[in-house]
């Protein structure tokens, strides 16, 4: 993987986190929490789209290695959901 594969990458678990975040409509932090985001929501995302048989869509390959956007977006946005329901009972 090149560095500019690699930064492709960062910028679209990025991007994939801030939208996760904006769905759920909790936001949990900056640009390295959204990243961070972004790939946990993608391991949760194809985890579940595998459990449940449902097929890839909107899949995009970045140096060999695919990233389901659509299912992505759905995980992260269930994980800042439960992140912020946490953080509403530890500050409540």
């Amino acid at each position: 993987m090149t560095l500019i594969e690699f930064l492709l990458l960062l910028l679209l678990a990025a991007i994939i986190g801030l939208l996760g975040q904006a769905l759920a409509g909790f936001t949990t932090g900056g640009l390295l929490v959204s990243i961070i985001v972004g790939f946990a929501g993608a391991l949760l995302g194809r985890w579940l789209a595998r459990e449940l048989n449902l097929p890839e869509i909107l899949a995009v390959s970045i140096g060999g290695r695919t990233f389901p956007v659509i299912w992505s977006i759905v995980g992260a946005a269930l994980l800042s959901l439960v992140l912020g329901v946490l953080r509403i009972r530890v500050r409540g």
